[in-house]
């Protein structure tokens, strides 16, 4: 199983586009799915960097792909840090 590490939320849209083409699915087939219109979910992945946790999860469970979350590495996640690790 290929991993794909997530880093900005810019990286989400592509990612999402190619787990639901690699699925053999369109955007009509994938909104379908969701109970949504093609519409709404185009413009959902189009704007995936900004899209809810519980839609992003909606669209994983779809798509029958797993989230895990992990750290980077065990240097780098203990690692000290003055620099800001997210844009708030």
């Amino acid at each position: 199983m290929k991993n794909y590490p997530l880093q900005t939320p810019d990286q989400l849209q592509p990612i999402l586009a190619a787990f639901r083409k690699t699925a053999g699915l369109t955007q009509a087939d994938l909104a379908v799915r969701l109970g949504v219109t093609q519409q709404t979910y185009s413009a959902a992945e189009r704007n995936a960097a900004n899209m809810s946790v519980a839609k992003l999860m909606a669209v994983l469970n779809a798509l029958d792909v797993e989230l895990v979350l992990q750290p980077k590495s065990v240097k780098t996640a203990l690692a000290p840090s003055n620099q800001p690790t997210a844009q708030w």
